[in-house]
């Protein structure tokens, strides 16, 4: 879908469709026009990929019977009413039942812009998830496993199957988090290899110690403690793969063991003189450049030759942004099944606070995000960082302490804040009932919740 939504509008005046459809196309927007409602329905189902615009005073069918019709066959379409004056507590209903905004009339055309560009950008997100899960649906394939619809993610599975059709080694290369071993195991589980052991080793985790014991075996009686024969994950995977995670970390002195064994498929048990035959499909992982580490010195070169015959990099979250609100809402409804929770879908305002992060954890750091979001963990957008709850609060209590106090400007945002944030708990984020009590309009009310970050769904329980 490109930057601007189809937008569909009705209104039963011809001037108005005319003036509305001849600013909007100019605007770069697709736009078609519809004198009744009843014609529109004909046009609309559950992949409609834009927004509609209509005007709640028609005759016959009206804005909001259309409104409920729409919900019927889709909650998640975005409708935008257009009001007179005087229609304020219609438009007010209107939000109540599901539609995404109004706009009274006369309206000024760069807010409609806005607001249709808003939703349009809504849909948008609304059709992707809907894609991200029939791809996990389809857990048989890999696109239930490596999930995504950004370009760098559909190379990556074509890759990944193009590669788990071979023998070669593979070398995965990507940031801390961002799924090196599941891109493994995808190689492993879409190859002839599927049926046999995938063994995976944390090359970080094992102390040199006892490195070469786990990784070769031993026999009986090779060193003190070794009271009976143990197999070695390399003999462990023969005719499966090994997965060498963090290989960077490998000490050098065995980085010429494991390059024998490869060279030669064979591996030999502590205590023995006896070679074994070993069958290995070995992928490797590094978060570090391990061509730029063996130039240093600081990693074999011909070991990374021979682990290196295919390489596969992973783009990092930051790099695929359009994934974000599609694995966000993944690990969502995973945490809600967990936790045996209900889980609202994220505002506006949250999935603008997921895309603008860094994420320098990558898909782990978004999984916990996740589970925070799904537990209530702060409120508004505090889930995305695990200390904002604690470190605002310590910092409101050291300024009390030291007697420091805000400028009259901040004094009155806090106040604001507090006397909004106190209406939508004593209504349970009830709008309606917080605009009654505050009597300011709803577009007001909306713009300062995104200000100081406070979500409906935070108050309604």
């Amino acid at each position: 879908m490109n930057q601007h939504p189809v937008v569909y509008f009705v209104d039963d005046e011809a001037p108005m469709r005319e003036s509305v459809h001849s600013w909007l196309t100019l605007s770069g927007f697709e736009i078609k026009t519809f004198e009744l409602p009843e014609v529109l329905l004909g046009e609309i189902n559950r992949d409609c990929r834009g927004v509609l615009l209509c005007d709640v005073k028609m005759p016959g069918m009206d804005g909001l019977e259309l409104l409920r019709r729409i919900q019927s066959l889709d909650a998640d379409l975005p409708v935008v009413l257009i009001t007179g004056h005087g229609e304020i507590a219609m438009a007010v209903e209107a939000m109540r039942i599901g539609a995404y905004d109004f706009i009274e009339k006369p309206f000024d055309p760069e807010k409609l812009i806005d607001v249709l560009r808003r939703a349009g950008e809504k849909r948008r997100l609304v059709i992707e998830v809907r894609r991200l899960r029939e791809q996990i649906d389809s857990q048989n394939g890999v696109e239930g496993r490596l999930l995504g619809i950004s370009k760098g993610m559909e190379q990556l599975r074509h890759s990944v199957l193009k590669l788990a059709a071979t023998t070669v080694n593979v070398l995965i290369n990507g940031e801390t988090g961002s799924g090196k071993e599941l891109v493994a195991r995808c190689l492993h589980d879409f190859s002839t290899r599927r049926d046999r052991p995938f063994v995976a080793i944390n090359c970080a985790a094992i102390p040199e110690s006892i490195f070469e014991n786990e990784l070769f075996g031993h026999e009986g009686g090779a060193f003190t403690g070794a009271t009976r024969r143990r197999i070695g994950k390399v003999e462990h995977a023969s005719g499966g793969t090994l997965f060498l995670d963090e290989i960077e970390s490998m000490p050098l002195n065995l980085q010429v063991k494991l390059l024998r064994v490869l060279q030669e498929s064979e591996v030999e048990r502590l205590g023995s003189n006896q070679s074994i035959s070993v069958d290995l499909r070995v992928v490797a992982a590094s978060k570090a450049d391990l061509r730029a580490l063996s130039t240093a010195g600081r990693f074999r070169a011909d070991l990374y030759y021979r682990l290196g015959v295919a390489e596969l990099r992973i783009p990092a979250l930051h790099q695929r942004k359009s994934d974000i609100p599609l694995l966000f809402e993944y690990f969502c409804a995973r945490a809600a099944r967990i936790h045996n929770v209900e889980v609202q879908p994220p505002t506006a305002n949250d999935l603008r606070a997921l895309v603008d992060y860094d994420w320098p954890g990558n898909i782990r750091e978004l999984r916990n995000v996740a589970e925070r979001y799904v537990l209530g963990i702060g409120t508004g957008v505090d889930w995305l960082v695990p200390s904002a709850v604690t470190v605002q609060t310590s910092a409101d209590n050291s300024a009390s302490q030291n007697g420091a106090t805000d400028n009259l400007a901040d004094q009155v945002r806090h106040f604001e804040r507090r006397v909004i944030e106190q209406a939508l708990i004593r209504h349970k984020g009830n709008i309606k009932a917080v605009l009654d009590e505050l009597d300011i309009p709803r577009r007001t009310l909306n713009q300062k919740m995104i200000t100081y970050g406070l979500a409906r769904r935070d108050f309604r329980h």
